[in-house]
């Protein structure tokens, strides 16, 4: 009892109050001069970085993905700092900490492996140019555009609207969809006794009048005829080669285009998988 109370007698509460104060309004100048210094930072970088020669001469995509990237890392490097000074602050020897348990230590310690491997995948992917930000892309079973990438992870917003993040180490097959021009292949069912030569024409009359007043077009639909679809279904096929991101466009402006001609030319289309012949009219 005697030594509870000889210790209870040398804590000096007044000093404790007086450093515990301390402290804290030491850790809210910190984290006040933090924000003032991030925002400053985040100024000077776009500042440079809207300004560089070498950006300049990059693609809108490229440009997006190397300052979001270096973003990332000042970002990882400004929370480390304050991670430390708030450490320091509170008075934990953190130099010590990191020299004892060195470097290989304090990795599997706190899991940085996974980071290395994240780190370095995305090193490669930025190197090699595998998509950018703005790129239509397929990564395993993710679809979508590429929103941002970082040093750990990749974003990429679902057509659904979705946000997928996905670890740079995990990426190993990626279907980028912006790279050269994409087909937008249009099958038009239609009954096995249609006259093909008047289906030619209609189609050949309908690219002659519309492709012009479309630029996302490259070159010359190709139209290639009847075919068997792997359904059964009879179809006529016709691939169009349009700049990348506009398919899907260009795709149901086309498809509604023969249709209606084709309809407007008394030339009977089936539903998909019909496969008899059209009903006369009495």
């Amino acid at each position: 009892m005697s030594i509870l109370i000889k210790y209870w007698e040398s804590l000096h509460f007044e000093d404790l109050a007086v450093n515990l104060l301390a402290k804290a309004i030491e850790l809210v100048l910190l984290i006040f001069a933090f924000i003032i210094g991030k925002q400053i930072a985040n100024w000077a970088f776009d500042k440079f970085f809207s300004h560089s020669p070498r950006l300049l001469g990059q693609t809108e995509g490229r440009r997006k993905t190397l300052i979001r990237l270096f973003h990332n890392v000042m970002d990882y490097f400004l929370y480390f700092l304050l991670i430390y000074w708030i450490l320091a602050i509170l008075g934990l020897p953190v130099s010590s900490l990191l020299a004892g348990a060195g470097i290989a230590g304090l990795a599997i310690g706190l899991g940085a492996q996974g980071f290395l491997s994240d780190l370095v995948n995305g090193f490669f992917i930025l190197i090699e140019r595998q998509f950018d930000v703005g790129d239509s892309v397929t990564v395993d079973k993710v679809s979508g555009i590429v929103s941002s990438v970082g040093i750990r992870t990749t974003e990429i917003r679902d057509f659904d609207g979705t946000l997928h993040f996905i670890p740079n180490r995990e990426i190993l097959l990626v279907s980028n969809k912006s790279r050269g021009d994409m087909r937008a292949q249009i099958d038009i069912p239609i009954y096995a006794s249609t006259n093909l030569d008047r289906v030619t024409q209609i189609i050949k009359d309908v690219n002659e009048t519309e492709v012009p007043k479309s630029p996302e077009i490259v070159g010359v639909p190709n139209v290639l005829g009847p075919r068997t679809a792997t359904n059964g279904q009879f179809i006529f096929r016709v691939d169009i080669f349009v700049q990348n991101g506009q398919q899907a466009k260009i795709y149901s402006q086309f498809y509604r285009l023969y249709q209606e001609a084709l309809l407007k030319a008394d030339i009977s289309l089936p539903t998909p998988n019909t496969h008899s012949l059209p009903r006369q009219k009495s």
